[in-house]
């Protein structure tokens, strides 16, 4: 008996662990679950599959109703969702815009130290801004520079950050004197940026992150307003042959090769 005792003890407790460890290994398997649909959403997403990828995503909503991750995600894939409808069906492409900005505030909500929470809020705010208007351009116009500047604050090398604040510096050289005035009386304090400021975030963003079309092409539009058509088209050259990252690509693309079918017709070596 006295050697029965111990190996009864010993497989109670052994029974004991395994009662205890079960949900923890059930929790763990739910988490690498959760883990592999993210990466498959993620994988949907960079494949221009938005429509799966949205149905993944949304899928993880009531299981991990907290990840900021998620939710910047979401931002993120709107905006494209959006973008990917042609331009003049604006009416198609707001309830998009509306939702990206409201994943982007959830993110944020949710950890104010994710940096990714705070450029595609931005973007959620800026996009949308662009289609209400300029007064509406003008009353967001700090909100998306703290966003800009909070982001760049918890991650430096953010270059979808970094090309987000060129076109807000390029956007706001544009406001005339009469627009300035106007704008305070109905605003408040005007926004400030010079298109020297924009022209360094496009070339910082470029820099970060070479393969993304928008960087080449924004900066590009820059150089056309200011007359500079050969730098302009040396860097159109350089993003006709970058990969598509999104669908609003395939409309940058077409858009860059009638320029540079314009441009080649002015510009002489």
């Amino acid at each position: 008996m006295e050697h029965h005792a111990p190996r009864s003890i010993h497989i109670k407790l052994l029974l004991l662990l395994v009662l205890v460890m079960t949900p923890l290994a059930i929790a763990y398997a739910l988490t690498d679950e959760k883990s592999e649909t993210l990466d498959e959403a993620d994988s949907a997403y960079m494949a221009l599959h938005y429509q799966k990828a949205d149905s993944l995503y949304n899928s993880l909503i009531p299981s991990v109703p907290d990840s900021a991750v998620l939710y910047w995600k979401l931002a993120r894939l709107n905006i494209c969702m959006a973008e990917a409808i042609p331009p003049k069906e604006r009416e198609k492409q707001m309830p998009f815009y509306t939702k990206a900005v409201e994943y982007g505030q959830k993110a944020v909500q949710i950890d104010s130290t994710n940096a990714s929470a705070h450029t595609w809020l931005a973007a959620a705010l800026a996009v949308k801004a662009d289609k209400i208007g300029s007064k509406a351009k003008l009353r967001r116009a700090a909100q998306i520079k703290r966003q800009l500047d909070k982001a760049l604050e918890l991650n430096p090398n953010d270059d979808v950050a970094w090309s987000l604040l060129g076109s807000y510096n390029f956007e706001v050289s544009n406001i005339g004197w009469f627009s300035r005035f106007m704008g305070s009386t109905f605003v408040g304090q005007m926004p400030k940026g010079s298109r020297e400021e924009a022209e360094k975030d496009f070339k910082k963003a470029i820099s970060l992150n070479p393969r993304v079309i928008r960087h080449y092409h924004e900066l590009a539009k820059l150089y056309l307003e200011e007359g500079r058509k050969k730098d302009a088209l040396n860097l159109l050259l350089v993003a006709e042959n970058k990969p598509v990252l999104m669908k609003s690509d395939i409309r940058r693309l077409d858009e860059i090769r009638e320029l540079i079918r314009k441009l080649k017709k002015k510009v002489k070596d």
